[in-house]
């Protein structure tokens, strides 16, 4: 049984833990908990200080993906395929092999529902994993982030896109800032796992950041849990380098050559 098919299996049976990773020491640190790492194309914000993901590039996914892939053995490696990279089933299927040729990932991550589903089914007719990707979607978010799920019309279009994911092919659905009540009833609707960002302990997993769970960004969002201030120790740490240089402390005579 391969690894796609294992996530699936824990559907109603133990929650997913998913974190993203853009290098191979947070990926080989993280590994060893989770069952899903994600390349997101959030690296743009995160790493980049870009606005929005817009401006992730094709080539910035592969090289992060590229050293993740050295830190994870275990987990199932998910790459997010960035703006203006799926724009239709050719550009699609010719990136997503690109992708998986040159990252040696186990799947690819896209961002709609029915707008994209004969994109997502070429993909997975030709042999590569999609993981879906509903409600807040930042690639197409324009202005503040808000969660989705508040009228009728928004919760049908959203549960409509999800059965289509998964009558797609789709081994697992994020949703993003989606509302409680909505998915719970796309969680119990579908047979395919879905992973949360700011949608409720009712999904199958969950998702985070893994620079907003450390605090390593100073992001407030409402989906956020820091589980650590690192910045403090990283400060700590550099505080003591410099005084150890200025006192003249280090280097030792063990750290020279």
């Amino acid at each position: 049984m391969n690894k796609i098919q294992i996530l699936i299996n824990k559907k109603n049976k133990s929650k997913i833990i998913s974190l993203t990773a853009y290098s191979k020491n947070i990926a080989s640190i993280i590994d060893n908990h989770c069952d899903v790492v994600l390349v997101g194309d959030s690296l743009g914000s995160v790493l980049y200080n870009y606005n929005s993901t817009r401006d992730v590039t094709l080539n910035m996914m592969i090289e992060h993906a590229k050293s993740v892939r050295m830190g994870v053995k275990k987990s199932i490696l998910v790459v997010d395929m960035p703006y203006n990279t799926y724009r239709n089933p050719k550009e699609a299927l010719q990136n997503a092999k690109k992708i998986m040729l040159k990252t040696k990932c186990d799947a690819v991550k896209l961002e709609g529902g029915k707008k994209i589903i004969n994109i997502i089914k070429n993909l997975i007719k030709n042999k590569i994993p999609v993981m879906g990707h509903l409600g807040v979607l930042p690639q197409s978010q324009r202005g503040k982030f808000k969660y989705k799920g508040k009228n009728l019309n928004e919760k049908n279009k959203i549960l409509n896109d999800a059965k289509l994911l998964e009558l797609a092919g789709a081994f697992s659905i994020v949703l993003e800032c989606v509302e409680t009540s909505l998915a719970k009833l796309i969680t119990h609707t579908l047979s395919i796992p879905t992973i949360g960002i700011g949608a409720s302990q009712h999904c199958d997993g969950q998702i985070l950041v893994i620079d907003d769970l450390i605090g390593l960004n100073s992001i407030n969002a409402r989906f956020v849990k820091k589980y650590l201030n690192i910045k403090k120790f990283i400060s700590i740490a550099v505080s003591n380098f410099a005084k150890d240089v200025k006192k003249k402390n280090f280097p030792k005579k063990k750290h020279s050559y």
